[in-house]
């Protein structure tokens, strides 16, 4: 490996942190990282006195003009949009390793309420520890914008993180329970599960079965599940708890497809909101990695 290769090899794993972060789904990232490589390759290395720093800024730029584009994009996706996993045995474990926290699929689906600029100053300045004047000189903007936008995300995300705590063993406790339920369900052993102002999103991109718009209230949500179970009679369905982007995930097989990962925010005790990935396009990765594995399922 030559040493320029060697050199973005070194910092690949940053810069993949950085462009999922931004953009919710591994496919994304990557893409943004072949780019952010070939004008690397025809980058004169002599000129650039910090080339991470170059680095950072390339990517981030590449990030932002592609969230920009995506942002559009949503707006005539089917139904809600959620973030795809990003699977730490695919090729970088490391790049999960940096403030990790900041992985869980519940915090980039806030991360989806900020505007771009909002979110590459926040992510720039909180998470990847730069200061406002280098986040504002990677962004092109003054410091004082730079401070701004990431002062406003970071009080939007504050008071979001409000609902719910993030404890993965209240998440894993509360997952089992649920996937118990399911086995013997009844709107009783259901509704108990979930505050009475939960709220569910589905996303299945209008590839798969999923409601079209969040539904709120636990007791829609429980009836919701209960015709779930009666539709998987007749077909052979595992449940199976994974860790995925740190936090426990519930994934769901029938006759042997993958066919929801699901995740939940809890209050402590219940269920505030439960996340329903059915995208089979975004499950396909996903499917692919975790078929194999013997990871505890659930009956």
């Amino acid at each position: 490996m030559d040493p320029h290769t060697e050199l973005f090899q070194q910092h690949r794993p940053r810069l993949l942190g950085l462009a999922y972060r931004m953009l919710g789904t591994p496919a994304d990232a990557e893409d943004v990282l072949h780019d952010a490589w070939l004008r690397w390759h025809a980058q004169d290395k002599s000129a650039l006195d910090d080339p991470e720093a170059w680095l950072v800024t390339v990517t981030t730029r590449l990030a932002l003009d592609r969230l920009r584009r995506a942002k559009l994009e949503r707006e005539h996706y089917t139904g809600p949009w959620l973030p795809e996993p990003l699977i730490a045995s695919e090729e970088h474990p490391e790049a999960m390793a940096e403030h990790a926290e900041t992985l869980s699929m519940s915090f980039l689906l806030m991360l989806e309420r900020l505007s771009a600029e909002e979110r590459a100053a926040f992510l720039l300045h909180d998470v990847f520890d730069y200061s406002h004047a280098e986040a504002a000189t990677i962004l092109g903007i003054s410091e004082d914008s730079a401070r701004q936008r990431a002062h406003r995300a970071k009080q939007r995300l504050r008071d979001e993180r409000t609902r719910f705590t993030a404890n993965a063993q209240t998440q894993r406790r509360l997952l089992e329970r649920f996937a118990q339920a399911l086995e013997q369900p009844t709107e009783a052993n259901l509704r108990v599960l979930f505050a009475e102002d939960a709220l569910h999103i589905s996303d299945g991109g209008g590839l798969a079965r999923a409601a079209l718009r969040p539904l709120l209230g636990g007791e829609r949500i429980a009836r919701l599940y209960l015709q779930v179970s009666k539709n998987e009679q007749g077909h052979q369905m595992r449940r199976q708890l994974q860790m995925l982007n740190g936090a426990p995930v519930l994934l769901t097989w029938a006759d042997g497809t993958l066919v929801t990962a699901a995740w939940v925010e809890c209050d402590g005790e219940r269920i505030v909101a439960l996340h329903a990935l059915r995208n089979p396009q975004k499950l396909a990765r996903l499917a692919a990695v975790t078929k194999s594995q013997t990871g505890p399922s659930l009956h």
